[in-house]
């Protein structure tokens, strides 16, 4: 058996800004984006995208900020979220958890986090690990013996750990050291001036992590990379911020998670499931219920 995890709050946001058709629940509410994820999810527990789906969990960020925002006064916000896709974190939440699935509200951590701590946990127990996001900080997650994956749902793409290595430029393990080198905008990691990522990936291929890279450029040998005595420079100045984004960009692999692997098993969709679905105006959905708990 494969566990599928599932990045809810990517899903929510893709849902939200996607050409579906706009939906309102029976309360004037918008509820476009909490249609478009469980509509996502019933697709994915089908088996017409991946194949047999018997479990599953999905992570969602609620709040956005989390603790890394102490750590660092410039990583991401809710700030300018649109009111009509922020109402709906408590609600999609609900609208899953429905539906019989495992969910996981993260406040202190990030949904990333508790996805990584579940692939983390649990890729002994099952066949594969399924990391249901393009999100580049999973890819870190990815292991070389095949046991955890990252799935690209939207481009239908399945990266093992030569993927994440031929798109990146550097093997998971580095995934953390290349963002902290070039930066994340998505998540307000500036990076380092002048880090671009090939620069970044000449340099960790040979060293691996920015803690191992030389302030002597004349001991980087064998990376070729242009001005490299200048981004020496850079980084011995400024190595306390790397390591400052070295540690944002690293995911948290022991996140409490009360669940085990038995309770990530989906049975079918129970009763209350039609009860929600009718009361927030989504009774389409139910014909789309592949299984209903018996």
């Amino acid at each position: 058996m494969r566990l599928h995890l599932v990045d809810g709050t990517y899903e929510l946001f893709r849902s939200h800004y996607s050409k579906r058709p706009s939906r309102t629940a029976p309360d004037g509410s918008d509820i476009k984006a909490t249609h478009g994820v469980l509509s996502s999810l019933l697709f994915l527990l089908s088996g017409e995208e991946d194949g047999e789906v018997t479990h599953l969990g999905v992570a969602f960020d609620n709040p956005i900020e989390s603790f890394r925002n102490d750590a660092f006064p410039g990583y991401k916000t809710g700030e300018g979220i649109e009111p009509a896709l922020r109402s709906q974190f408590d609600v999609v939440e609900e609208g899953v958890a429905a539906l019989g699935l495992v969910v996981w509200s993260m406040q202190e951590f990030e949904a990333d986090d508790a996805l990584a701590a579940a692939a983390a946990r649990f890729r002994d127990d099952v066949e594969q690990v399924r990391i249901m996001t393009p999100d580049k900080d999973l890819g870190q997650c990815v292991t070389t013996d095949d046991r955890v994956v990252q799935l690209d749902r939207r481009q239908r793409v399945l990266l093992d750990a030569a993927a994440i290595e031929a798109k990146h430029g550097v093997p998971p393990a580095s995934i953390p050291d290349s963002l902290a080198l070039v930066g994340d905008a998505a998540d307000g990691i500036p990076g380092l001036p002048g880090f671009g990522k090939k620069g970044a990936a000449a340099v960790l291929q040979r060293f691996g992590h920015v803690d191992a890279i030389p302030d002597d450029p004349d001991e980087w040998d064998g990376v070729d990379v242009r001005g490299a005595r200048g981004l020496a420079a850079t980084l011995a100045e400024q190595r306390d911020a790397a390591v400052l984004y070295r540690m944002l960009a690293t995911l948290v692999t022991d996140v409490p998670l009360a669940e085990t692997i038995e309770d990530l098993c989906w049975e079918g969709a129970p009763p209350e499931f039609e009860d929600w679905c009718r009361a927030h105006g989504l009774d389409s959905l139910l014909e789309r219920v592949p299984r209903w708990r018996s």
